[in-house]
């Protein structure tokens, strides 16, 4: 399943314009960040401040905006599709001649992705011959060229040119981008990252977890739909990582009692637990206002947390948990028992001796579920065990 999450929304200067503010709501609440790229003509319908509040993001229409980030290329290198919505009769020749007068024309030569052309015009326009040849033209290139509804217009005029309804277009759209929604309505709550137990303002209790892997789930989980809230302890992802998290609602945590304390707000709201983050057994008893001299640090008094992901399996009702095994070997029948002992449904099992795993983009290990699926995970990247994940998830949650 492809994964698209960056969406460039093209928008001419026709008076169906004011409908694609609805086009781009409906598209982030399917998980979609959408940056949008109106003509310039398109700014007496919509005009750019509206379309910054509604995306949240920088709008530009010319190349000659923002300069030093070459913007036509900055942003086809980000995105994943294109949609065009509306498009004139204008805008439709203007892409078929190949012509680059303005920042979205640059932004369709410079791109090479699945694009949906969504016309609106006057049914004269629409059926006169030059823009059906030049509809024709685009189809022939590659693009998705969607036939306009039937309806009233502007005035009295009725007949095939009217804007197509939000709902219609955005099925034209996942069947060209090929995306299954299939958390649509879903809640999905991950925790991620290795939380941190105190012993002075200078030294800690810890583990080496990146927070990778459940930032991939919750990043996966949105990409297919679902409302993801993400609890992240003290992560080492990119810039680009990072990035990829907007649109979920990320609750940042130091300690495991930090953490417990979201996941007894968050876990009754949700449908699904991704318990990813590497949590501290146990944390220090007492821990000092100042550094503790080096003489003086012999030992530490210990206090163990709680089993976070066992306490609230406890108070479940319905949702289905996915947990984690980090281990130093793949010794099935342990992580069985474990998968038992914590009231999961999945385990992902996976060997973390000589450094492997932690800190890595990449990821082997074995999927054991509840109903008895042993699925053995070859060396491959932690996007691709996100969605193996999730769909074990989708087959118990029915």
């Amino acid at each position: 399943m492809a994964r698209v999450r960056e969406v460039i929304l093209g928008v001419g200067g026709g008076i169906a314009a004011y409908k694609s503010c609805d086009l781009l709501r409906r598209l982030q609440d399917r998980g979609y960040l959408v940056t949008v790229v109106p003509t310039p003509s398109s700014l007496n319908f919509v005009g750019a401040a509206t379309w910054e509040a509604l995306s949240g993001r920088l709008v530009t229409t010319q190349v000659w905006e923002r300069v030093d980030e070459v913007r036509h290329i900055s942003l086809a290198k980000q995105a994943d599709s294109v949609i065009i919505a509306p498009a004139t009769a204008d805008l439709i020749a203007r892409i078929a001649a190949g012509r680059a007068d303005d920042l979205l024309t640059n932004l369709v030569l410079a791109v090479d992705l699945p694009i949906l052309v969504v016309p609106a015009m006057h049914p004269q326009m629409w059926l006169d011959p030059a823009t059906q040849s030049n509809v024709q033209t685009l189809r022939n290139r590659g693009f998705t060229v969607m036939e306009p509804e039937v309806g009233r217009l502007t005035g009295d005029d009725i007949g095939p040119g009217r804007f197509p309804e939000t709902d219609s277009i955005i099925e034209s759209f996942e069947r060209v981008i090929e995306v299954k929604k299939d958390l649509l309505g879903k809640k999905v709550l991950v925790t991620a990252g290795g939380t941190r137990e105190a012993i002075d303002p200078v030294r800690y209790i810890g583990n080496r977890s990146s927070g990778r892997q459940g930032s991939a789930v919750a990043s996966a989980a949105l990409s297919r739909g679902a409302e993801v809230t993400l609890i992240l302890a003290n992560s080492q992802l990119s810039e680009k990582e990072e990035k990829s998290l907007e649109g979920i609602n990320v609750i940042r945590v130091d300690t495991a009692l930090e953490m417990y304390t979201h996941l007894e707000i968050e876990f009754p709201k949700s449908d699904l637990l991704v318990m990813s983050a590497a949590v501290a057994d146990a944390r220090p008893s007492q821990v000092s206002d100042g550094k503790i001299k080096k003489g003086d640090l012999q030992s530490i008094e210990l206090t163990q947390n709680p089993d976070l992901l066992k306490s609230i399996a406890e108070i479940r009702s319905g949702q289905i948990i996915i947990a984690f095994a980090a281990e130093t070997s793949l010794d099935l029948e342990v992580a069985k028992a474990k998968l038992a002992a914590k009231g999961a449904n999945i385990l992902y099992l996976n060997d973390v001796s000589k450094g492997a795993i932690f800190g890595s983009t990449k990821t082997q290990g074995i999927i054991i579920t509840s109903n008895g699926a042993q699925i053995e995970v070859p060396n491959t990247s932690k996007d691709a065990l996100a969605d193996l994940l999730l769909d074990q998830a989708l087959i118990q949650l029915g």
